[in-house]
């Protein structure tokens, strides 16, 4: 948390824009995930991430804090339902000095960093989407790897477990670039993956539910990822989508004069 608003404050780029709305996910959904690429960026603020940690259990030692059972995800209302009566005090305060020091630490990081280039989280969150795919003998998903016609496609949804917070999200993203792009014929929603439609014809979903998604409508076209905020998959795919529509729409505009004469 304390390296994302480092990011917010300090940041430069697509990475300062973005850092605000991931601190939001990973403080209130509990997806830690989603600090990872901003960490590649600098790998300098894995030393944040430690010290952050260190200064965490060390409070929680000294006040006697923990909880019940394991937060899971841990969103901040997940740790708050599994403290104690007795350890809130404990369990907040090992949060804020943790928070404190990572945020120092990375600001410090960041203000002192020679990198004079925007920060591209697009590229890192793909650099990330590699590494755990190389990890498990896959090569990553994007949206250029999509080879088949998508000049049918009019319907697209980014489906999760509960269809609800990060694809809603994600959906919310990919629907804006659509709409600016002009491509007025294709609706994105999102949705739960069992209640996915069977007229659906693109699905977006997260790596590890990617092939529920595809037993549950194989007729449609699959794009795996793994960051629901991943703008530059998003992009890429809009880019996709225009250029495939483009030729339908030449040749409509084509047919119209001899329609006229007609």
């Amino acid at each position: 948390m304390g390296i994302l608003m480092a990011y917010m404050f300090f940041g430069r780029g697509s990475a300062k824009q973005s850092a605000g709305g991931a601190a939001i996910i990973h403080f209130l959904g509990g997806i830690h995930e989603i600090y990872f690429p901003y960490v590649l960026m600098n790998p300098r603020l894995i030393l944040a991430v430690i010290l952050g940690g260190m200064t965490g259990v060390f409070t929680l030692t000294i006040l006697n804090g923990g909880l019940v059972s394991p937060a899971s995800p841990g969103s901040i209302l997940a740790v708050l339902a599994m403290t104690p009566k007795g350890a809130y005090f404990a369990n907040i305060t090992a949060i804020i000095a943790a928070m404190a020091v990572s945020f120092i630490i990375a600001s410090i990081l960041l203000k002192t960093s020679k990198v004079k280039e925007d920060d591209d989280i697009d590229a890192a969150t793909r650099r990330v989407q590699d590494m755990k795919a190389e990890s498990k003998g896959a090569s990553a998903l994007s949206a250029g790897d999509v080879t088949n016609d998508l000049s049918h496609v009019r319907k697209i949804i980014v489906a999760c477990d509960a269809g609800m917070g990060s694809s809603a999200m994600g959906a919310g993203v990919l629907r804006k670039k659509v709409q600016d792009a002009g491509l007025s014929q294709i609706s994105v929603t999102n949705s739960a993956i069992n209640n996915l439609p069977p007229d659906v014809d693109l699905v977006i979903t997260h790596r590890d539910l990617t092939e529920r998604a595809m037993r549950q409508v194989p007729q449609a076209q699959h794009i795996s990822l793994t960051n629901f905020l991943d703008s530059g998959l998003y992009t890429s795919l809009t880019e996709r989508l225009v250029a495939r529509t483009a030729p339908q729409h030449q040749r409509r505009e084509s047919t119209r004069p001899s329609e006229r004469q007609l």
